[in-house]
């Protein structure tokens, strides 16, 4: 039996974190394919100036503002899916913030909106969408994660631990959400060329455009796979060196990274919006 795979005729697909980056780009894509597209973010200006660029293809967006972090926030953008746009159909829970972690100087507050935006924010929408879902009988539903959950790198201490526990996150309810004929996906990014990643604290492998990675998540959608990964070779190194005895991987890791030459922070690392915010 092959997994749920929502078409434009299956309703509204809904994108959190969509004002910028792969968000972004994904929503125009998938407009561009037919579908009516929810978008959602903290930005209204920047979502309203996407749903303007969608006008001209065939299919639309809807700006639906709200902070992934506020659980009621999201309540209400599922309302008014349901209850004024049509059913939903999928839901692509891309929203997320990358602050950089020095031990140098650690800040509980880089740690606690890491984890209030990428962790909690990716339950309040889950929430509210397997509800709707579950009462349809089916749905599709993608967690975005990042190659920085398959193992620790530098300045990701708190960034890397929530897309490790997204990826946790996905296979678990995996298990419950096929009984229900609901299906999830996880979408692995690895470097991507972003406005966060041009400010990255190493340098990227094989980085690639948000519109090429909106195409590799758009073809990934209509897949039967589990998990989107791309680009192919900076996930596959990252999923080898993961194999790897800690007394290997580290060292691995310092050589490509060039962090053990890194001289110690003088002063305190600018908190960096992920793409996704």
């Amino acid at each position: 039996m092959r997994d749920f795979i929502a078409r434009p005729e299956h309703g509204i697909v809904w994108i959190s974190g969509a004002s910028s980056g792969i968000g972004r780009a994904l929503a125009l894509k998938l407009a561009d394919e037919g579908y009516k597209v929810a978008v959602t973010a903290r930005s209204h200006e920047k979502l309203v100036e996407l749903q303007g660029e969608a006008s001209g293809l065939s299919g639309s967006i809807i700006v639906l503002d709200g902070d992934v972090s506020d659980a009621e926030d999201m309540e209400h953008v599922l309302a008014s899916i349901e209850y004024e746009h049509g059913t939903l159909g999928m839901a692509i829970l891309n929203a997320g913030v990358c602050l950089p972690v020095h031990a140098e100087e650690l800040d509980r507050a880089d740690f606690e909106k890491s984890f209030a935006v990428n962790l909690s924010g990716v339950v309040n929408c889950l929430l509210p969408a397997i509800r709707h879902m579950k009462a349809k009988g089916q749905g599709q539903i993608a967690i975005v994660s990042c190659v920085t959950g398959y193992g620790g790198l530098p300045a990701g201490a708190a960034y890397g631990a929530t897309k490790a526990a997204l990826i946790n996150m996905a296979e678990s309810l995996k298990f419950d959400l096929d009984k229900m004929g609901i299906r999830i996906q996880l979408v692995s990014p690895g470097f991507v060329d972003t406005s966060a990643t041009g400010t990255n604290a190493f340098p990227m492998l094989t980085p690639m455009s948000a519109a090429e990675a909106a195409r590799q998540v758009a073809a990934g959608l209509k897949s039967q796979a589990f998990e989107i990964a791309f680009p192919r070779r900076s996930t596959t190194m990252m999923k080898l060196a993961r194999l790897l005895p800690y007394g290997a991987y580290f060292p691995l890791v310092n050589r490509v990274t060039g962090w053990r030459q890194r001289p110690p922070l003088a002063g305190r690392h600018p908190a960096t919006p992920h793409p996704a915010e």
